[in-house]
C-alpha cells in the first residue's frame, strides 16, 4: 500500500513541476527548480527501495513453533529411528461385538491379556485406543526429518498370528500432516488407509482452552484435506482418577503394529526418558473424542474417555515380518 502513494506522487511530481513553470503567475527560481529535481529523485529511490522490502502488512507470516522436548536418546541410538511422541492417548470402550465386526476376521481377539491387565473391565467390551500425536525430531544416522502430526483409532490385543499369545495392535486408518510426503508414504507402505490432514494446532501435540470451565482442558483436531474423508478430534481436561493403569499403556503401545499383514511396524516407546519423567510428567484426563474414520460407520461421538496426556521418546524399527515377534511381550 505505502509503495503504491509513492508510484502516484512519482506520477504526479512531473505534472504539478510542468505546470508550475508553464504558469507565468508562477515563475519559479533557480533553487526552487532544484527542489523539484532533488525531491523527484528522492522518490525514485524510495520507491525501489520498497521493491526490495515487503513492509509486514503486504505478507503473510506462518509463524509456526514447537513446545515439544528434545529427542533425548538420539545421541544414544545415532543408527536407529528416534525421536519424541507428544500427545494424548486413550481408551474407547466398544461392544466386543462391534470389535469383531471391523477387526478382519481372520484374525482373533486375546480378550485374555487385555482382562489380565484390566481385570474390571466392563463384560463384553473390548478398550479400542485413540492416539493424536505430534513426532518431534525423528531422526536416524544424523538425518533429521520435519515434525508432522498424526492421529487414529487403533485395536489392540489381536492375534495376528493365532498363537493366541502374542498381542499385535491393528491400525488400519491414520489422518498425518498434509505435503510430509515420508510420513504419509510410510504409513502407505504398510498398507494403512492414509489421510493427508490439517491439524489444529498445527506444530504441537495439543492446545490450551481458554476460559474452560475445567482445568487443564486442550484441544485437538485433524481434517482430511479431501473434504469430508475423515476428521478426529478431541478435548480432554485434567483428571484426578487414574482408571486405566499406566502399565496398561505401557503394553499396548508397545505392541508391534500392522495394517495390511505384510510387514509389521516395531514402536518401542520409552517411558523412563527425561521427556516423561519428572520435571515433566504423565498426566492423566477424561474428556471426549469425535471421529469419522474407517472402519467405523459414519461419524462417532465417545464421552467420558479416560487416558494419559504425556510425551515419550521412541526407538522404530520399519517393515519387519510379522513373524519375527512370535512370542513377543514388548519391551517394558
Amino acid at each position: 500500500m505505502f509503495s503504491t502513494y509513492i508510484e502516484v506522487a512519482l506520477l504526479c511530481h512531473p505534472v504539478l513541476a510542468f505546470l508550475t513553470v508553464q504558469n507565468p503567475k508562477m515563475h519559479i527560481k533557480h533553487s526552487n527548480l532544484q527542489y523539484f529535481i532533488f525531491s523527484f529523485l528522492s522518490l525514485l529511490v524510495l520507491r525501489y527501495a520498497c521493491s526490495a522490502y515487503v513492509f509486514p502488512s503486504e505478507i503473510s507470516i506462518a509463524l509456526c513453533a514447537t513446545n515439544d522436548q528434545p529427542n533425548p536418546i538420539a545421541h544414544i541410538y545415532p543408527g536407529n529411528a528416534t525421536g519424541t511422541l507428544n500427545g494424548t492417548i486413550a481408551v474407547i470402550p466398544i461392544s466386543l461385538e462391534l470389535a469383531r465386526q471391523m477387526i478382519p476376521p481372520q484374525y482373533g481377539i486375546l480378550e485374555h491379556a487385555y482382562r489380565a491387565l484390566l481385570p474390571s473391565f466392563p463384560k463384553g467390551m473390548y478398550p479400542a485406543v485413540v492416539q493424536a500425536l505430534h513426532d518431534h525430531e525423528v531422526q536416524a544416522f544424523g538425518y533429521k526429518i520435519d515434525d508432522f502430526s498424526r492421529t487414529g483409532i487403533e485395536f489392540p490385543f489381536v492375534d495376528m498370528l493365532n498363537d493366541n499369545q502374542t498381542s499385535f495392535k491393528w491400525a488400519p486408518s491414520m489422518l498425518m500432516t498434509a505435503g510430509h510426503d515420508i510420513a504419509l508414504n510410510g504409513a502407505m507402505d504398510y498398507g494403512t488407509n492414509t489421510f493427508p490432514a490439517t491439524f489444529d494446532p498445527g506444530c504441537d501435540a495439543y492446545r490450551a482452552v481458554p476460559n474452560s470451565k475445567k482445568p487443564g482442558t486442550t484441544y485437538f483436531s485433524a481434517r482430511s484435506s479431501e473434504a469430508g474423508a475423515a476428521s478426529l478430534t478431541t478435548v480432554f481436561s485434567s483428571a484426578e482418577e487414574e482408571v486405566f493403569p499406566l502399565e496398561f499403556f505401557k503394553n499396548f503401545t508397545n505392541q508391534p503394529t500392522f495394517a495390511d499383514g505384510k510387514t509389521c511396524d516395531n514402536m518401542i516407546r520409552l517411558y523412563n526418558t527425561s521427556v516423561t519423567t519428572a520435571p515433566n510428567q504423565i498426566q492423566s484426563v477424561k474428556g471426549t473424542v469425535r471421529a469419522n474414520l474407517f472402519p467405523f460407520p459414519g461419524e462417532k461421538e465417545w464421552k467420558n474417555v479416560y487416558g494419559l496426556r504425556l510425551d515419550t521418546a521412541f526407538i522404530e524399527n520399519n517393515y519387519l515380518p510379522c513373524e519375527n515377534f512370535r512370542g513377543y511381550a514388548g519391551h517394558e
